[in-house]
């Protein structure tokens, strides 16, 4: 039976298996405590019996007036425990607190042009490409910035393509 719950500061140390996957981001231990300081909301962690992990997603929330959303960090789920819905449903409590905690408009989030089964994921989560932000990865790889609307963007303003590529100095920061 797996389990969902919030990040603490212990996983942590257990959690380095996740990440071996040359696709998945990883980051210094200083960023994930930022996370879990400020949007501890936006932080789970997946667990199978023994409190082995499995997968988890890390968030945040930001923006200003229609541009206030939920952002997808990192989702990432161990080889062993794919193909079983686990970042589907990691996605949908993000969106959840997301939509009816913080009222945001859309949740974003980039992926690698290249990693197409995570693209695939995406899309029949009901994201869409929103843009391509050139050499965002590493400077090296674009990214796309692949975008959901939510229950407050009744217009689905939040999802109507960009018709150009950006930089990653175009991009909005809070």
């Amino acid at each position: 039976m797996t389990t969902i719950r919030r990040f603490c500061c212990d996983d942590l140390l257990r959690f380095s298996s996740v990440n071996l996957d040359h696709l998945t981001e990883t980051f210094n231990m200083s960023f994930y405590m930022t996370y879990l300081a400020r949007w501890p909301d936006y932080f789970h962690v997946a667990e199978a019996p023994g409190n082995r992990v499995m997968g988890y997603i890390m968030g945040k929330v930001e923006g200003q007036g229609e541009s206030w959303h939920g952002h997808v960090t990192a989702v990432t789920v161990a080889p062993e425990f794919r193909r079983q819905q686990l970042a589907k449903k990691l996605m949908n409590l993000l969106e959840d607190i997301s939509d009816k905690i913080d009222k945001a408009y859309f949740v974003d989030l980039f992926v690698r042009a290249s990693n197409t089964p995570a693209i695939k994921m995406y899309e029949k989560l009901e994201y869409v490409i929103y843009r391509r932000v050139l050499r965002y990865y590493s400077g090296e790889e674009d990214g796309l910035d692949m975008r959901k609307a939510l229950s407050r963007d009744v217009e689905r303003k939040s999802i109507i393509p960009l018709k150009r590529p950006v930089t990653p100095d175009e991009l909005e920061y809070d």
